[in-house]
């Protein structure tokens, strides 16, 4: 942590063994965790609360102020998870008034020039591939992926599971465990790669897929749609999560693919 070529201002509390690269800046009231890297050029401001083992690549500013003409100082905080990788030039900004803190979980990669905006929460074991984008006040679940180029829209939801294609425009919300791609933005299946992946079996796979096509296949409303898959499929963990979000959800969820 002796690396006289970076600043480091008196008041941040940093853990003994971190190691800060030349030509960093750590503002006042920032903590950050055992074991953690911070490369070069990289700026961490007031508000940030980064974890241990995390990895912070050159180019990157942690915890700036938000992008929010409302804004008004207020004491917020930006939250790095344990084990998180934050790639080159990434911008992570911390919270408003309306959640008092931005929040990435554990376990995240979050690959170069990804913006994340104010009030954005982030679960855990997320992928954000480049140049991918969330507005303010946004959710998302664990183990969610968003490819390339991808931007999310303000006070969207995207759910548990969720993969959403390159250079998507995420206007609606974005179910659990289904792929979304196309534009506009629609279900294109189930992401069963990613559920495999992560221990969910043939027959949890084929759960999911059932209910959403009656979701999305059946030429069901919504309401209709919610109403079939509680009276004719068995209550489980998956399937109350998917219908807890579909209530839940403020901007609507997406719709079923559609051609011109």
């Amino acid at each position: 942590m002796n690396q006289p070529l970076a600043y480091v201002h008196p008041g941040a509390k940093i853990a003994k063994n971190v190691v800060i690269e030349p030509f960093t800046t750590i503002h006042n009231n920032v903590e950050i965790g055992e074991g953690t890297w911070i490369g070069s050029n990289v700026t961490i401001m007031e508000g940030a609360r980064i974890g241990k083992n995390v990895s912070i690549f050159p180019g990157a500013v942690i915890s700036a102020v938000p992008q929010d003409k409302k804004f008004e100082d207020e004491d917020t905080i930006t939250e790095i998870g344990d084990n998180t990788t934050i790639r080159e030039c990434v911008t992570i900004n911390r919270g408003t008034s309306d959640k008092m803190k931005t929040k990435i979980g554990k376990n995240c990669w979050i690959m170069a020039y990804c913006h994340i905006a104010h009030d954005c929460i982030v679960g855990n074991n997320c992928v954000f591939s480049n140049n991918s984008t969330l507005a303010g006040h946004i959710t998302v679940g664990d183990y969610a992926v968003l490819a390339g180029m991808a931007a999310v829209q303000q006070f969207c939801s995207v759910g548990r599971h969720a993969f959403i294609t390159g250079g998507s425009l995420v206007r609606k919300d974005v179910p659990p465990f289904v792929k979304a791609g196309r534009e506009p933005l629609s279900y294109v299946g189930i992401n069963s790669v990613g559920l495999r992946r992560r221990g969910f079996d043939t027959d949890k796979i084929r759960e999911i897929q059932n209910i959403y096509r009656i979701l999305y296949q059946k030429n069901y409303n919504n309401t209709q749609a919610v109403s079939i898959i509680e009276a004719e499929m068995e209550a489980t963990p998956e399937r109350d999560e998917i219908l807890q979000f579909i209530k839940d959800s403020q901007r609507g969820i997406m719709k079923g693919y559609f051609s011109n």
